[in-house]
């Protein structure tokens, strides 16, 4: 691997570490800012998607990847966001006032889960999250007066200003500009001391209480954000669908965040874009070899679920550090080329296991 070294303490926690970085990122966010141009409208729809899943990845990754609790019910925090969103607007709250109203509710719902949820780690913990998600989808499916039940609710279409946001191209650079937000605002928080404060926790909380931190708080505060950012995702992902019902919102969909971040590379918020780029995509990739194998394997039932534990599989025998680690590594070869060595791409352990708190 590559390492930076630096010398000024500012370059720690600088928001691009390199001078061409601002240049590659500026030329990406140009690119998709033309899209629209070119694209067709069924593709901006996808893409849309794509961004709402990548701003739920984020979420998760906060959590997951940056304190090292895991959780397998962040489906039911989108849910939560969700219907929130269009429960406000149905009482005729505005689009801008509702969607942050929808995301600040589900951070309180985080913040309430995660505090008794602090008291356990590991298995334990995605345990609670996983039924905490079953109890949100059964809620959800009974209190009919205020989520329609499992006949659905309507959502209204997002409007700013008197201008809809519910055409393609709209919607697409709404998606486009809350993703960005969120991923900046998230960078900033990791590269404070709070930020600071959340990787020690999760590389060894005996260290991080020996030098002051406040491990429980910054646990539930955790927990508060993670769930505020997939609370805005869920507000986005209801105006992609147009009608709620609580079978989108299922156990899947928590995997699928799970299999995102892991896949991405743990400890990244770049690793958590590319992780939901690539587990987006997936069910159109099938959809679109189905034709092409044979009967006895195109018409088995979940060959889907096949395909995700197996990309799964391969990148944790192969690529535990996920998309963001081979990303580094393609970029370490490109800036050392020709003068490559074998020895610098070896994996090195990351996280300190061997310790014993409690």
């Amino acid at each position: 691997m590559h390492f930076d070294y630096h010398t000024r303490y500012s370059e720690g926690t600088a928001l691009f570490k390199r001078p061409a970085d601002k240049l590659a990122y500026g030329l990406l966010l140009a690119a998709l800012l033309v899209l629209p141009a070119v694209l067709s409208p069924f593709f901006l729809g996808e893409l849309s998607y794509v961004f709402i899943l990548c701003v739920a990845s984020l979420g998760l990754m906060f959590l997951t990847g940056f304190t090292g609790q895991v959780s397998l019910g962040h489906a039911a925090f989108l849910a939560i966001g969700a219907y929130a969103h269009a429960w406000f607007l149905a009482r005729g709250l505005p689009w801008p006032l509702s969607l942050p109203l929808a995301a600040l509710l589900t951070a309180v719902v985080g913040v309430l889960l995660g505090i008794p949820a602090i008291r356990v780690s590991g298995l334990y913990l995605a345990m609670v999250t996983l039924a905490f998600s079953i109890i949100v989808e059964q809620v959800i499916g009974l209190w009919s007066s205020v989520t329609g039940g499992f006949t659905g609710l309507a959502v209204e279409d997002p409007k700013l200003l008197g201008w809809s946001l519910s055409g393609p191209k709209a919607f697409y650079y709404t998606c486009l500009l809350l993703l960005v937000a969120v991923l900046l605002g998230l960078l900033n928080v990791l590269r404070s001391a709070t930020g600071r404060a959340l990787v020690g926790v999760r590389d060894s909380e005996a260290a991080a209480y020996a030098l002051g931190i406040h491990v429980q708080g910054h646990k539930v505060a955790a927990f508060g954000v993670s769930a505020g950012v997939c609370g805005l995702a869920g507000g986005l992902l209801a105006h992609h669908l147009k009608y709620l019902t609580p079978d989108g919102f299922t156990l899947l969909l928590s995997l699928e965040l799970v299999l995102m971040v892991v896949i991405g590379g743990l400890g990244s918020l770049r690793g958590a874009v590319l992780g939901a780029i690539l587990i987006s995509l997936l069910p159109t990739a099938i959809s679109r070899i189905k034709p092409l194998l044979p009967d006895s394997i195109s018409k088995q039932f979940g060959l889907e679920i096949f395909v995700f534990g197996l990309v799964l599989a391969i990148f944790v025998l192969f690529e535990p550090g996920g998309l963001n680690a081979r990303w580094l590594k393609l970029r370490a070869l490109l800036q050392s080329f020709p003068l490559y060595r074998r020895d610098t791409f070896k994996r090195q352990k990351r996280y300190m296991k061997s310790e014993r708190y409690k």
